[in-house]
């Protein structure tokens, strides 16, 4: 909204201008108030979250601009130009108002109301995977798990994990995971997978990573937690979180899965998104888990929520700590590979976890 206000009374300017009464009127006309939201667009339309704006006044006979922001704050500018960002989070409504004056003292005015959105401040992570160094992975946080496990890691799988930097290398402060088709070991594919049991493990917190996802009917990569006590207990008792699963046969679809021993294998504790440019631009695959429920998002949208009532063992082997699997499949018992697939590769930027 925008509108002007003309007034030929003196304004709060210098009150010597207007001590001769002989002194010409000159009141500022024409007055045009502009202004920019940093960042907005179609997908941002209230700005990109640093809550900055940008103010463009324009008015004939004008020697000076006021521009008052609301709380008491003021900005003087002679060429009619400032800029001013908030800091309230949020989505919040705002009006600028802008007064120019002239060089007897008179003003005329105008003010504009928007809405501007501010991002809050980031938490920082209480503990984070930034792959920021090149080589084999971080053996302190990581093991490779190796072979085909038994009957296909439990689900038929095709390829061969291995250790080799052809297949899992951290490179330019990114972790990537590549499955090829590769004979080794009497499979036709290799790949990786790489696990933090016994050396990194965790209960509770919201879990976020940057990924990029391989493409290819066949591929099967996934972002996932499994119980500590899985060597005690067993799968399922031990509790599957799956943070993000993509099928490369099913390619815009993202699916977030909980496995219980209630609810397991082709689990119906799930819940699923789209995404479709996944094998081309990084986006974040979260959960924030706590003792009552697990949420999962991607990029902040939350599109599943997992919280049984009553809880027990049955659907919630939650309480206890959990490590990271990060792997890319290919093939299972229920879909093939496609016989063209050659490679394509998992990228990982970062894992932050805050608590």
């Amino acid at each position: 909204m925008f509108f002007v206000i003309a007034c030929s009374s003196d304004g709060p300017a210098d009150s010597n201008n207007n001590s001769n009464n002989n002194s010409e009127v000159i009141v500022p006309s024409n007055l045009t108030l502009d202004i920019s939201i940093v960042g907005q667009n179609d997908a941002n339309p209230n700005g990109d979250g640093t809550g900055t704006i940008i103010c463009v006044a324009s008015a004939s006979d004008a020697v000076n601009y006021e521009f008052r922001f609301g709380g008491g704050v003021t900005q003087q500018s002679t060429n009619g130009q400032t800029e001013y960002s908030y800091s309230d989070e949020g989505t919040n409504s705002y009006t600028v108002y802008v007064y120019a004056y002239s060089s007897t003292g008179h003003y005329t005015s105008a003010f504009q109301t928007f809405d501007l959105f501010v991002v809050g401040e980031a938490p920082e992570a209480t503990w984070s995977e930034e792959f920021n160094y090149n080589g084999a992975v971080d053996s302190n946080t990581w093991t490779h798990e190796i072979g085909n496990g038994e009957w296909g890691w439990g689900n038929g799988e095709f390829q061969y994990y291995t250790s080799s930097s052809n297949n899992v290398r951290v490179e330019d402060g990114v972790l990537k995971i590549t499955a090829k088709r590769e004979d080794i070991a009497g499979y036709e594919y290799t790949s990786a997978r790489i696990v933090s049991r016994d050396k990194f493990e965790f209960q509770y917190g919201r879990v976020d990573i940057r990924a990029k996802l391989p493409t290819g009917n066949g591929t099967w990569p996934a972002l996932w937690l499994l119980g500590a006590n899985f060597n005690e207990v067993g799968w399922p008792a031990c509790g599957e979180i799956d943070i993000m699963e993509h099928w490369g046969h099913d390619p815009t679809v993202i699916a977030g899965s909980i496995h219980t021993p209630i609810s397991h294998g082709d689990t119906w504790t799930n819940g699923h998104t789209n995404v479709s440019d996944y094998d081309e631009e990084f986006h974040i695959y979260s959960i924030d888990w706590d003792e009552n429920r697990i949420q999962f998002f991607v990029d902040d949208i939350l599109y599943y929520t997992y919280s049984p009532s009553p809880k027990d063992l049955e659907n919630w082997p939650f309480d206890q700590e959990m490590f990271f699997i990060l792997n890319v499949a290919m093939g299972g018992h229920w879909f093939d590979v496609d016989p063209q697939f050659n490679e394509s590769t998992m990228e990982v930027d970062y894992i932050r976890i805050y608590q």
